[in-house]
């Protein structure tokens, strides 16, 4: 019989392998808050930090940093084959495969997500600039994308709670409306 991994197991897996190389919680909510500030002027880091917390909660994700990681660190111990252990290690600006296992994890989240993917891989802001930096200690070929991916996942996140928390205000105002009419006029 097949090992099944439970997945409080693969969440624990994923939070500790980015604490290991370098990536906190709290680093990826900083993008979300800059991201998502300007839409909404109540956002706090807290807010973002559960946001970020929820996305790795997602299966797609944590699989996708864990075969991303793992390919990472293979390839700092050069342990893949060639030419891949040369187009991993160095970052191959056509390799494309990196952006691909990101875009994967962020799709579960809508055009939203994409886009701002799209923005955070062509920008890459804060600890995703770090880790893309190429001068650094380590190979993060992998990681740096996706990053980008669980804070576009997490501002798409908030986006989406923000519409709904508007319509909610708008229905709830039409339906004071609505009562006013009735008594007054009605």
């Amino acid at each position: 019989m097949a090992k099944r991994v439970h997945s409080r197991d693969v969440q624990k897996a994923t939070k500790k392998l980015l604490e290991e190389r370098g990536v906190t919680v709290e680093d990826m909510a900083k993008i979300v808050y800059k991201m998502q500030l300007p839409f909404n002027h109540g956002l706090t880091l807290e807010d973002c930090i559960f946001s970020v917390e929820r996305v790795l909660r997602k299966r797609e994700v944590q699989h996708a940093i864990l075969v991303g990681v793992e390919l990472d660190r293979l390839a700092e111990k050069k342990m893949l084959s060639e030419p891949l252990q040369s187009i991993v290690e160095n970052d191959e600006g056509l390799f494309g495969i990196d952006e691909t296992l990101g875009l994967g994890a962020v799709l579960t989240y809508g055009s939203i997500a994409v886009t701002t993917y799209g923005f955070l891989d062509k920008n890459k802001i804060g600890i995703i600039k770090n880790l893309d930096t190429k001068s650094g200690k380590g190979v993060h070929t992998f990681l740096d994308d996706l990053v980008a991916s669980v804070c576009a996942c997490a501002a798409s996140r908030i986006a989406h709670q923000m519409r709904d928390i508007e319509e909610v205000e708008e229905d709830m105002a039409l339906k004071e409306i609505d009562k006013d009419y009735e008594e007054n006029i009605g």
